[in-house]
């Protein structure tokens, strides 16, 4: 769960919809400077179904009590978030080992860029325990697909590499237009075709549902992405509260429009 505010509305946005604008962005990638995504409809797969261990946990979301609403992504502790992320490559793999061997590389890719998890010994095992487990899968998935004439040359580490890089690049940029922070955001080492660069985000203060983004990593001028949210009146003050006012919330269609800085 990630929130937004919207004309002092607080909006609940699940990860699984999160993860659908990442796919929406990842549709439209790619020009001459930053390359083309191969194998496309993988990749675009896996970026869109990158959170797909979330979806049990959002049907029956926890409880934050020192904030009366869901927990948030970042609020979920490590036992948790390792339970979900363990269980995501099992629900990516009926669409294709490449779209799970994706999902569980961006699993592992978050526990190793973020490792404020290192600070907790008994966090620590939990997370090396997860860590070992999903190379595991991985390297079994790495050598199956090596075998595989339709996937051989997309399982190279350079090939890997780049393609998880460009689903947490997806994964930030769709995070930041699902939360509209008001403050210019910079993601870094995103995949170019010559190496790697950091896109500038920018909001444009004349409208909230509009950003500038340099450099223009897109195959068109202007890309929209639509996702749905819900919203949330009141602060809970139990959890059965809290899931029945989100049962009940009003939906609310959002869109977030990127287009080259200058244009």
């Amino acid at each position: 769960m990630l929130y937004r505010t919207l004309n002092q509305t607080r909006i609940c946005i699940t990860q699984p919809t999160h993860a659908w604008v990442s796919g929406q962005l990842a549709q439209r990638w790619g020009n001459s400077e930053f390359g083309a995504i191969a194998p496309y409809a993988a990749v675009c797969l896996g970026a869109e179904q990158h959170d797909i261990g979330w979806i049990p946990w959002e049907a029956a979301p926890t409880f934050n009590p020192q904030t009366g609403y869901p927990h948030s992504f970042t609020e979920v502790g490590s036992e948790v978030h390792t339970r979900l992320w363990s269980k995501a490559k099992h629900l990516a793999l009926p669409m294709g080992r490449y779209v799970a061997l994706l999902v569980s590389l961006h699993g592992t890719g978050l526990y190793e860029r973020f490792t404020h998890w290192k600070q907790s010994p008994e966090s620590t095992r939990i997370v090396e325990a997860f860590l070992n487990q999903e190379r595991e899968f991985q390297q079994l998935l790495l050598q199956q697909l090596a075998q595989d004439s339709a996937y051989a040359p997309y399982v190279e580490p350079d090939v890997i590499a780049r393609n998880q890089r460009l689903v947490a690049t997806m994964d930030a940029l769709s995070l930041a237009l699902c939360m509209a922070p008001t403050t210019p955001q910079q993601l870094e080492h995103v995949p170019t075709t010559s190496g790697e660069t950091t896109l500038t985000l920018v909001p444009n203060p004349d409208d909230p549902t509009q950003w500038w983004l340099e450099p223009w990593c897109f195959q068109t001028k202007q890309v929209t992405v639509v996702f749905e949210g819900r919203v949330l009146q009141q602060q809970a003050s139990s959890e059965q509260f809290m899931r029945e006012q989100l049962a009940d919330a009003d939906w609310v269609t959002l869109t977030a429009t990127l287009q080259a800085a200058g244009e």
